[in-house]
């Protein structure tokens, strides 16, 4: 009997280290992916025209600011400085809300860039309504010379051509449906929205379902084919459910009376109008 307690002592303990390593191994994980997380984003905020301009024009307000409080008088100064701590203080808030509202981050950089615009527009009027023009200027040539990059991570998804997406429709590919995104990297809404397909991707796809993007910009006379107006970006992305070679949904749907526009793309929207969440079910189940 002592022997028998010993040893449930012993691979009791056994058990406690084994468990205790492994949560040291999934915080180290989390961490090192936390870190590579950040470097990837540092990497692409160094790299990427469009986020590199930005930074570039927003921090050119400071020496500017410095060198105007050389010639502007006390009171000017200190009126200036209220109106930046104000500005300041409303951006965080405003950021602070985003951060929580949006899903990916791609859309919290396009809304927070946005915001920046504004509240440094706005300063650049106080300050001198030549700069203001300056810098309205400059946002301008920005949004014409670059465009914000998309993520390039897939998922499990496939980036298809309109002849492979059409095989795998009529051959009777492996998989009976095909979730498809349709999308155009000039538009924005398919930046901001570009992590939550692959993401969908990784949780629902399965041997009865399979996910594919085609890029309306790579292949335009698509658009077409599918009812999608991709003219504007207005209807992009556009992602639609096949049954073999039948359409079963669509999201945004086709609507005769034109639409300004459409619900914020969230993969809890997606998935709820997809019902990828009952799909999944009945797979697991064999149905």
């Amino acid at each position: 009997m002592t022997l028998y307690f010993h040893r449930c002592s012993v691979s009791g303990a056994a058990l406690s280290t084994i468990s205790e390593t492994e949560g040291q191994i999934a915080v180290r994980e989390r961490r090192s992916r936390m870190i590579r997380n950040r470097l990837q984003w540092l990497n692409t905020m160094v790299t990427e025209p469009y986020y590199l301009f930005h930074f570039l024009t927003f921090f050119s307000y400071l020496p500017i600011r410095v060198s105007s409080s050389l010639v502007f008088s006390p009171h000017i100064n200190h009126r200036l400085l209220r109106r930046e701590v104000q500005a300041v203080l409303a951006f965080l808030v405003f950021t602070t809300v985003k951060m929580v509202r949006e899903e990916t981050w791609e859309a919290f950089f396009a809304d927070t860039l946005l915001l920046g615009k504004v509240f440094l527009f706005v300063l650049a009027l106080f300050v001198d309504y030549h700069l203001a023009l300056w810098y309205m200027t400059i946002f301008s040539v920005i949004y014409i010379l670059t465009q914000q990059p998309a993520v390039e991570e897939l998922g499990t998804s496939s980036t298809l051509t309109p002849l492979q997406l059409e095989t795998s429709l009529t051959e009777g590919d492996a998989s009976r449906f095909w979730l498809v995104e349709f999308r155009a990297l000039y538009a924005s809404a398919c930046a901001r929205a570009s992590r939550i397909f692959p993401e969908l991707s990784i949780t629902y796809s399965n041997k009865n379902l399979s996910f594919g993007i085609i890029d309306l910009g790579l292949f335009p006379n698509v658009a077409e084919k599918f009812g999608i107006s991709h003219k504007g970006g207005m209807d992009l992305p556009t992602y639609i459910l096949f049954d073999g070679n039948v359409e079963v949904a669509r999201f945004p749907e086709v609507d005769f009376e034109a639409k300004i526009s459409h619900p914020r793309i969230t993969k809890k929207l997606l998935s709820r109008h997809f019902e990828l969440d009952r799909r999944l079910l009945d797979y697991v189940n064999g149905k």
